[in-house]
């Protein structure tokens, strides 16, 4: 069998290998998740399926230090933050345990009609088939307990196809679900060709995808994707924050920087856009700078590391494009603006970026954030709402009438009021709308999307009710 290489992103030393499926062996693998689902001899009860997960819950505690440095050394992010995916991906499977107490139907009433007399009804929850999932290169491991985990949960079998570049989590991941006991068939990794992950997203045999990546690429999977698959997808963002006259410096800075450098800035929702009052726009700016300019870049194994390298080299080239045609056009570079290394890009405060600048239009996915001076709230909410993107916004101040006037115009799926557009827990709701994504996710919301509803009606004589 084909196997390929993965590098780190940080010198592209190979730390691992994985196997690379054909057209043929990717259609077998989808086959026999499907054969598995539909075979009620080898269905999963519920129970087995809690004592399986409870077991790799203990399984991914003894090997936290060996699954951080795995997560750090394919995707480039600093080893304390990586640390925190992996504990964050265990307790992941520990909600996920507990969500399933949650995953219950209802009654539906009968009987206050002549036509619905002597009958009871209520539903249940059922497995809606074959996971599809297509995840992205940057939280490996997170992002592959969040697509695979809720599926074999509640009865789903699943594939996972990992980002090419970060795959060796998601496969180490389906390894350790077989060591805790499930059979084979149910959760299996792929890494393949474009040809062959489109067949995954939209073979006839899917039920449901969940893709994380590009909107590109979602979007047109979401136009192929069979009759009757449902889909979720997350998009990226380009995550606005409005920083009013009142808020609390001190308490400000470091959140936004946090928000906008973490993992050298590739999250979906990392802080991008920041719009602040013109009375302290310079406090603002330059505190801001000084922070990302005290913050340490390089090797993401190395554990005094803040910021790693971006997730190939390429992508560093493309964040200083975008960053020399921002100055070119009259930005203000408060601080960095220049790489590093090929594979590292110093974390950058821009002051003013025009609004057409692709800085300031596109999502940069690198450690960039970009400061703009308003006068009056009503113009900053303007101006994060200009772009069609729709994921989470922030906004800071002490006066709770300026916070409910941001939460109820902002174009976003949440807003966080003096915390940054990063902020995130797993069993909250999570996702774009607009060009941002369709759909939920958040465990709780991943499970319910991975079931459908069934409804169940008895008839006798004998309910007088």
């Amino acid at each position: 069998m084909k196997k390929i290489d993965v590098h780190s992103p940080f010198d592209n030393s190979v730390v691992g290998n994985v196997p690379f499926y054909d057209m043929d062996e990717v259609k077998g693998i989808i086959n026999r998740a499907h054969e598995t689902f539909y075979n009620r001899e080898k269905a999963l009860p519920k129970y087995k399926r809690v004592e399986i997960l409870e077991k790799l819950v203990l399984i991914l505690s003894l090997q936290k230090h060996e699954l951080t440095k795995l997560c750090a050394s394919e995707g480039g992010k600093p080893w304390n933050d990586s640390l925190v995916e992996v504990e964050r991906g265990i307790n992941g499977v520990k909600i996920t345990i507990e969500a399933l107490n949650a995953l219950e139907g209802k009654e539906v009433a009968m009987g206050h009609t002549q036509s619905s007399a002597n009958r009871m009804a209520f539903t249940f929850k059922e497995p809606i088939g074959v996971v599809a999932a297509i995840s992205a290169f940057n939280h490996p491991f997170n992002l592959a307990i969040h697509q695979v985990i809720p599926a074999i949960a509640v009865g789903c079998s699943v594939v996972i196809k990992p980002a090419t570049q970060t795959p060796l989590s998601a496969f180490r991941l389906c390894e350790l679900l077989r060591e805790a006991g499930l059979p084979e068939g149910w959760a299996t990794a792929v890494v393949c060709n474009r040809e062959a992950g489109e067949l995954l997203a939209t073979s006839p045999k899917i039920s449901f995808l969940t893709f994380i990546g590009s909107g590109s690429v979602g979007w047109y999977l979401n136009s192929k994707v069979a009759q009757g698959t449902r889909v979720a997808l997350e998009h990226g963002g380009v995550a606005p924050v409005i920083v009013e006259s009142d808020a609390d410096i001190d308490e400000l800075i470091p959140s936004i920087g946090k928000g906008g450098f973490y993992h050298a800035g590739q999250v979906c929702v990392s802080v991008q856009r920041v719009y602040v009052h013109s009375s302290i726009v310079k406090e603002v700016a330059s505190r801001l700078a000084e922070y990302a300019k005290n913050l340490k870049v390089g090797n993401q194994l190395d554990e005094t590391t803040e910021v790693g390298p971006l997730i190939n080299n390429k992508e560093v080239d493309r964040v200083a494009s975008w960053v020399l045609e921002a100055k070119e056009l009259g930005a203000e570079i408060l601080t960095g603006g220049e790489k590093i290394s090929d594979s590292c890009y110093a974390p950058t405060v821009i002051l003013n970026p025009s609004d057409d600048t692709l800085v300031s239009q596109k999502e940069i996915f690198g450690p960039v954030v970009c400061i703009y001076s308003y006068e009056h709230i009503d113009e900053a909410i303007k101006r994060a709402n200009s772009l069609e993107v729709s994921f989470q916004a922030a906004v800071f101040t002490k006066n709770i009438d300026t916070a409910f006037k941001a939460v109820q115009e902002l174009n976003a799926t949440a807003v966080m009021v003096n915390d940054h557009t990063a902020f995130r827990v797993d069993w909250m709701p999570f996702g774009g709308a607009k060009k941002s994504g369709l759909g939920m996710g958040g465990i709780h919301h991943s499970m319910q999307e991975m079931t459908n509803e069934k409804l169940i009606v008895f008839k006798s004589n004998s309910l007088q009710r």
